[in-house]
C-alpha cells in the first residue's frame, strides 16, 4: 500500500449475497470496470443506518430487489484493501478499503423483478451462477474476501 494512504480509514460497508429458489448466486458486471469481473451487491452504510437496512438499501439501490427474505447474517466483518492503482481516487480517496459486513438472503421475487437500469446505475449485465463461480468471477482484490464468504455461505446452505 502507498504509504501516504496508509492512516487512512477504512469505509463502513455491507455485501448481499442473494440467492434464487436453485441456490443459485446473483452476480453483476460492473459498469466502471470494463473487464469481465462480476461482483455480488454491495456498498456503503450511511451516518445513523445499521448494517441490515444499509443492505436492504443498497440492494433496492443496485438490483431494485425488493423481494428477499433474511436467512442469516454472517458471522464478523470481512475487510478488503484498494490496490495501489485505486487508491486516492475511489470515495473522493478518503479510505484505504472497506469494511464490510455480509448478509445472506433468499430472493423469493420473479426474475423480472430485477433491474439494473436504476436511477444511478452501477452495472451493464447481470446473472445467476454456482456459488463456487464467485471466486472465478470477481476482481483480484475482493478475491479472498470473496472465498471468505463463499466459505460461510457454503456450510450455511449445505
Amino acid at each position: 500500500m502507498k504509504k501516504e494512504y496508509e492512516n487512512l480509514p477504512y469505509r463502513s460497508g455491507v455485501g448481499i449475497v442473494v440467492l434464487n429458489k436453485e441456490n443459485k448466486v446473483f452476480v453483476a458486471r460492473r459498469i466502471d470496470n470494463p473487464k469481465n469481473f462480476w461482483q455480488m451487491p454491495q456498498g456503503g452504510v450511511d451516518k445513523n443506518e445499521n448494517y441490515l437496512n444499509a443492505a436492504l438499501r443498497e440492494l433496492e439501490e443496485e438490483t431494485s430487489i425488493k423481494s428477499v427474505e433474511l436467512i442469516k447474517e454472517l458471522d464478523g466483518l470481512i475487510t478488503y484493501d484498494l490496490p495501489d492503482h485505486l487508491l486516492g481516487i475511489i470515495w473522493k480517496g478518503r479510505y484505504k478499503g472497506q469494511t464490510q459486513k455480509w448478509f445472506l438472503m433468499r430472493f423469493v421475487g420473479s426474475d423480472n423483478e430485477i433491474n439494473i437500469k436504476t436511477k444511478h446505475p452501477e452495472f451493464l449485465e447481470w446473472k445467476w451462477v454456482d456459488l463456487k463461480e464467485i471466486t472465478e468471477l470477481v476482481v483480484s482484490f475482493k478475491l479472498e474476501l470473496y472465498k471468505e464468504v463463499q466459505s460461510k455461505v457454503q456450510k450455511i446452505i449445505s
